[in-house]
Formats: structure tokens, sequence, C-alpha cells
């Protein structure tokens, strides 16, 4: 069962680079974070990540207007297409180039590629349902025409309402009108007139006129119309030809800012407007109005998108990963999500596992609901990075160690510090632990050898414990809380009695600099990891050695582009800096500075699962053999600087100050580097969760996609249903029953379910009906005289579901509260008899 997990959701990361996109009913907003895709409900006030990965960050995604389809690109022009309501990747195609452009056409017939200067119609791919023998085509991609024209890279492409024509814009100050299929009496048109880059380019609701903007914040207004001849002249026949004119012209007047995205909605004539230093106007057309603006970012606003009713806007920030949704007409957020500015150092779950904490670099400590994948909180208090983090073992209290010189306490119900613990000289904080009454919190530094502890009451230093001869590492309580375990780089780890009346500390001699410590949950045993990449399991009341595990050979992969040596001699990823035990303690989890998250079995030592944190090769030690088509006379292709040779002036100045590595992460020349800095159990023991360079990762063991088998287009009828209970079929015609959500014939269904096959068709309703499932026998418990029959089916189900449904407690509240008041009426009956 350890070696069931499977990635099931991806926090931390909101929005990283590429376009946003709604999905057709304007309630699902979808976003590219890094290689994967992550889908927001607003309404559900939900998100999840879509299960297949890219190899290098998405830059273009697009789904057909019913919905069904998704075909998401990266960098490289590799493209995935996804059958988006299943979450199935069903074909991977290549268009041999990077992809700047992409747009579906309104009939669902085709998609357009800008593919560098070229723009390329493609067939859409049939669904299995629109097929005749309704399989899988074998090659969905067929390629309609090529069109050529531009002299530069093309940057939008949007079609008209009837999907006859399409209108493409480029760096080469143009825009273009093209065909899909030859029309009479149609030339491809070119729109000239602009001075910098087309940003974008649409047709109006009626297609009489097109709009046209370009980076310098101008904004044209094209009509098909005759030339405007001076009065007194004779207009000839030449004269009077009709063409697209520029009918009017308007400027957003916004001094040196340059227009970084625009979107425009046909239907209510609204345009939206993203500027490069963070604001974002509302007008309306075509006569010009300013309706709104709002400043949103410090930073380029990368992306803007629009829902289909025209009520909701979409933002993206790729600086500082901001993702917004704004309803325009309230003036109110939907969703305001950021991530984190730096690298994740730590992280740890809720006593109950509904949240995940993470701290950063940046200073931040966010609050993640699990369920939702929401961001629900965001603390600041901290002025430098926060190291570390850990919960108190009872009530909503979380402490955090920092870079700042404090150790705060947190109350997570009104969501504020309530304490703050300093050491007499100010240093830089790199671990802590609190012992499980939470009385008594301790943290170590790496530039004192002491540990300082504190009263969580007073706040006052209580003691400074001395012993160790390097910088302290790592620290753990033990969960009976008798013991404090540290860990230090001067090989040695320490057990202190420290509530003792003699406080004495019992050293344990390694082979190397000690990395991290923990407690396995009974308190009878600690694991050690060492930077040799051992990882050793000591008894704490005899102060032995148990066992013993190398894992060099385990976590060690993945070669950078500047290393010398092959992945499997690098020194560098052969250690584990993090490890955490399982909720029973049985097994281990551990990851390092590589790509691997190794899960070990303690008792015998095996190594049980490898799971592989990420597979893309915009991250630096992510693949095993360097391409050596990639290296050049002057150094590795990937970290020479092409800036210079942009076409843009904006592109190719160089701001980052020269040598700096550290800070801004989309400007620096030097590319992150793929590791784990953090790993968590639940404790429900159901799933893990690892911070890595691309955000927050969990792994679960519910992860699977609730299949409704009824999906499908099958003729569900009261006949066919009644007829299949006659075969005594009794799941089936109970689902179809659902299907067709017709009360009395549900209630026909249930009722006729002999109770000898209650709990076997409990235990095989699928979860997608679980919560109508139990509304309904809530209900019936209410108004029908079955007590025996109704209270079987609520033991059936919550035996059979009951960790499922303990879990999503929170989504399944009001069915909960509904069987708990007819279990309480039944009772009530009785007691009254």
């Amino acid at each position: 069962m350890k070696t069931e997990f499977k990635f099931s959701n991806l926090l931390g990361t909101v929005y990283h680079r590429g376009n946003l996109l709604f999905t057709p009913d304007g309630t699902c907003l979808l976003s590219p974070v890094g290689n994967r895709v992550t889908v927001f409900d607003l309404i559900k006030n939900q998100s999840y990540t879509l299960p297949f990965a890219h190899r290098r960050h998405i830059s273009r995604i697009a789904l057909t207007p019913k919905g069904n389809l998704l075909l998401s690109i990266d960098e490289d022009g590799r493209a995935i297409l996804t059958n988006f309501s299943k979450r199935i990747a069903l074909h991977h195609f290549s268009f041999k180039s990077s992809v700047s452009a992409l747009s579906c056409s309104p009939s669902g017939r085709h998609f357009a590629v800008g593919v560098g200067r070229l723009i390329e119609v493609w067939q859409s791919p049939s669904t299995p349902d629109s097929n005749s023998d309704g399989g899988l085509e074998f090659a969905p991609f067929i390629r309609h025409r090529v069109y050529a024209g531009h002299h530069d890279t093309v940057t939008s492409i949007e079609w008209s309402s009837d999907s006859r024509f399409f209108l493409s814009g480029s760096k080469d100050l143009t825009t273009r009108v093209w065909s899909l299929n030859p029309e009479d009496g149609f030339q491809p048109t070119t729109l000239a007139g602009h001075r910098e880059n087309v940003v974008n380019a649409w047709f109006s609701r009626d297609q009489e006129k097109i709009i046209t903007i370009s980076q310098d914040g101008a904004l044209f207004q094209w009509a098909y119309m005759v030339k405007s001849v001076p009065e007194g002249e004779d207009v000839s026949m030449e004269g009077s030809d009709e063409c697209w004119r520029i009918a009017s012209k308007h400027f957003f007047m916004q001094g040196a800012a340059k227009v970084k995205c625009a979107v425009y909605h046909a239907n209510t004539e609204l345009l939206v407007v993203g500027f490069s230093n963070g604001l974002f106007k509302l007008y309306e057309l075509p006569d010009f109005n300013e309706i709104h603006s709002l400043s949103i970012s410090q930073s380029d606003i990368d992306f803007v998108t629009i829902n289909s009713t025209g009520e909701w806007l979409a933002f993206g920030a790729s600086k500082f990963g901001q993702l917004l949704v704004w309803e325009w007409q309230s003036e109110s957020y939907i969703l305001k999500q950021q991530n984190h500015f730096d690298s994740i150092n730590s992280l740890v779950y809720s006593p109950d596992g509904q949240r995940v904490v993470t701290t950063a670099d940046d200073g931040k400590i966010k609050v993640w609901d699990v369920v939702s994948g929401f961001c629900i909180v965001t603390f600041t208090e901290h002025s430098a990075g926060v190291t570390a983090c850990e919960f108190a073992k009872r009530g909503n209290v979380l402490f955090t160690a920092s870079l700042d010189g404090s150790v705060r306490a947190w109350d997570l119900i009104r969501f504020r510090n309530f304490r703050t613990f300093t050491a007499p000289t100010r240093l830089p904080f790199s671990c802590l632990s609190i012992d499980p009454s939470g009385e008594v919190v301790a943290a170590g530094s790496h530039d004192s050898f002491d540990i300082h502890i504190w009263s969580v009451q007073t706040g006052q230093l209580l003691d400074q414990l001395a012993g160790h001869e390097g910088p302290v590492s790592s620290l753990a309580f033990s969960s009976d809380g008798d013991s404090l375990i540290s860990g230090s780089w001067d090989h040695t780890v320490r057990i202190w009695s420290i509530f003792a009346r003699t406080q004495t500390s019992e050293p344990l001699v390694l082979q190397s600099d000690v990395l991290d410590v923990v407690c396995r949950p009974d308190s009878q045993q600690i694991a050690v990891s060492t930077l040799d990449g051992q990882l050793t399991f000591w008894s704490i009341s005899e102060a032995i050695q148990q066992v013993g595990i190398d894992g060099r050979r385990d976590v060690s992969g993945g070669r950078k582009i500047t290393d010398r040596r092959t992945a499997a001699n690098s020194a560098g990823t052969k250690s584990f800096s993090t490890i955490t035990y399982s909720a029973d303690g049985t097994c281990i989890l551990a990851g390092g500075n590589s790509k691997y998250i190794c899960l070990y079995e303690v008792q015998s030592g095996s190594l049980v699962k490898k799971f592989t944190v990420s597979v893309n090769l915009s991250l630096d030690g992510t693949q095993e053999y360097l391409n050596s088509r990639n290296l050049t006379e002057a150094g590795p292709l990937g970290l020479i600087d092409q800036q210079g040779e942009a076409s843009d002036l904006e592109d190719r100045l160089d701001r980052p100050l020269p040598g700096a590595t550290r800070g801004d992460m989309s400007l620096r020349k030097t590319r992150p580097e793929v590791r784990v800095t953090s790993v968590a159990f639940s404790p429900t023991g159901r799933a893990f969760a690892a911070s890595s360079t691309e955000g927050l990762l969990v792994y679960s063991l519910d992860s699977a996609l609730q299949f409704d088998p009824f999906d499908l287009d099958i003729t569900i009828t009261p006949t066919t249903i009644i007829s299949t209970l006659d075969r005594k079929e009794y799941l089936t015609a109970l689902v179809m029953s659902f299907r067709l959500n017709e009360q009395p014939l549900i209630r026909r269904v249930y009722e006729a379910i002999p109770p000898p096959d209650i709990s076997l068709v409990a235990k095989q309703i699928p979860r997608v009906y679980l919560a109508r499932l139990l509304r309904f026998v809530a209900q019936s418990a209410e108004e029908t005289p079955h007590l025996e029959f109704n209270l079987m089916w609520i033991e059936a189900l919550v035996s059979a579901h009951g960790r499922w449904i303990k879990d999503n407690s929170g989504v399944l509240a009001t069915e909960l509260r509904m069987v708990q008041r007819a279990v309480d009426r039944i009772r009530s009956d009785f007691a009254r008899l």
C-alpha cells in the first residue's frame, strides 16, 4: 500500500508563464504552473493539477469550444492532447519549433498555431464519441494549411465568430487578415500603421470592424470602407475601391509603460489592457470610454483573459507568481493567490492534516488548505528567510524560526503573532522543535554551538545547552517529551534530558556531519541523516545503532549543465537533507539535493519506492546525460546570454547586477536547480508533501479521479432502470436512478435492494454518488417508517467509506449533519418508547 502514492496536487505555485484560460462555462480557470496545468474551480473554491507533465515550461494552452479537449504546448513546441474532463493524456505531438500563439476556432473544427513567422492551421482531433466506431485515431493531428507572409514572429491569432477568417498580429508591426479556405473575391490583407509590435487584434461582434493594439499604447479601429475624397475632386472607379482603412485612432497615454497584454470581449465590447507598470484599464468600445483602472502588481502584467459572460477578468504576473480574478462590476476579488518569491525551506502538516504550512527565503509563511488547494493566509512579520516551522501537538499554534534572529509563535485561529522569542545576541536560527506539551520551544543556529530554550508562557529564555563543538543543524523532541535530540556538524547526535534534575547529554558519534534528525512517533527510535549519504537508526533508551542504510546510490541522480562529472559520480547529490517517519513509524521518507524522494522500510532497510519530483528540463539536474549538441566552445548553450540579440530594447536591457545568483529568478541567467528541501507525512498517513523547486507537491493514496461509469451517452430511462432492477443488478440500477435524478424512482430502487445485499452495494457505490446517497438515506430515515433498513444503510456506508468521509468531512459537512440529525431523532423516539 505504501507504494501506491500518486501525484495528487501542486500547491505553492499558481502561475508561472504562458496564457491563462477560462473554460467555456466561465467557472474554471486554467493556469500553466511550470510544466503542469492547474485548474481553479472558482464556484466550488477548489483547485487541482492535471496529472500529465511536459519536459519544459508550458508556453501556450487552448481548450476546444466544447471544453472536452485541452492542447498544451511547451517551450520546445512539444504538445500534449488531453481529455480535460477525464484528465487523461491522449496524444503527444511535436510542432518542431517553439510556438508563440495558439487559438481554437469557435466552430471547434480547426486550431491555428503561430510557429515563428508561419501560421499553421490544423484540424481539431476528433474524440471517441464523434467517431463512428468509437475508437481513438492513430494520428489525430492533420495539417490543413500553412500561411506565410509575416516577416517576424507571430504574436497573436484571433478567429472571426463564423470561423471563416482569422487575424494574426506580428512583431513586424503589421496585422494580416486570412481566410481559412479560399473565398471568392477575398485577398489576404495587410493592415500596417503601427510603430511598435502588434500585441493583439480582434474582429468586432458583427465583423464589420477590426481592432488592433500595439506595444506603444496605440489602438486603431479599422473599417471596410471607401477612401474619403476631398470635395471637388473627381471620384474615379479606381479611387472608390473599398478596403480596410483606419476609422479611428486612440492612445492609452501611459508614459514609459508599455502595453503587455490585452483582451477584447466582442459581445459586451469591453477591452481590458495590462501595462508593464502593473496597472490595468477597462475600456468600452467603440467610444473608448474608460470604465475602470486599478494597479494590481509591482511588475508587468503578463497575461489577461476574460470569461464567456464578460464579468470576470483573470490576470497573471510571472515575476512574482501572482494570479488574480477580478469581478469588475462589483470591484471585488474572486481569487487572489501568489507564489513564494524564493525557494521553500520547510513545511509542516497541521495536527488534523487539513492544512500545510510552508516557509521560504522570502520571509513569508503561507498556510495552504489541503482540500481546496488555496492559500488561506500569509504572514509577513519575519524580515529575513524563514528556515523552520513546527506545530504544537495540541491547539492551533505554529512556531517558526528565521534568519532575522527571532522565533515566533502564531495563533492560527485569530491569525496573529502572539509571542516572539530572541537570544541575548542576534543569531540566525536554522532549526526548531517544540515539546509535546507545547510549553517549551528549542532552537539552534549555524552561528552558535548552543541550543536555546524558551518558555512559551512567559517568553523568557530558560537555558542555553552547551556541548556541541559545531553548528547545530537539527532538533527534535521525542513524542513522550522526555528527551531532546540534537544533531550537529561536529559528527555527533546528543540526547538531552532537559526536564531531569541533572541535565545530562549522551553523545552518539557518527562518521560525518549530521544533516537531519527525526524521532519515531513511539519515542523508541531516532533516525539520523549524515553528509556521507548514510541513514542510521538508533535506540533512544539503549543508545545503540539498530539499522543502517546506505542511500548514496538511491538519492544520487541528475546532472547539471555545468557539471564536469557524470550524474552517478556527482558528490553534491549523494545525501539526504530532510527525512521524516510515516505515521505508523514503519517507513521513512527521505529527500535531498536531487530529483528523487526515497521511501524506505525501516526494519529491513530496503528501498520501497523512488518518486521522481520533476522531469522538467528547464530546471538543472533533471537529466541523467547531457546532450553534446548543447555544449559549445563558449560553454553550455543554456547559460549563454542571448538577450543582447533581441529585437526589442526592453528585452536587451540587462537589469540584474553582475554576478548576482539570488533574487529575481526570471531575470538571472543561472538556471534553478531541482532539489527537495523538506518532506512531511500527513498525520492520517494517507498523503505526504514535499517542497521542491517547482512548489509544494502532494502525493496521495486517494488521488484517483472519481470516475463515473454512467457519465456516458447511454439511454437511461425509467424503463431500462426497472428492467435492470428486475435482473437484480442493484448497484447499476441505483447509479442509473441517480443519473436520471427522479426522486420516486430512486426510492423505488433503494427500497427494492434486499437487506443482505446492502453492505455489498454500499461498498461498491462510486464516490461521485456518495454525498447524494448519504443525503437520500438521511432524508428517508426522517420520512419513511423503515427504521432498521435505513440504519443498516447508514452503518454500511460509514463502515465502507469511513476513512474517505473523514478526510473529506469539510465537503460532506451538510450530509453528515443530516445523517447525525436522523440518527438522533430515531434514538430519541426509541428512548420515549
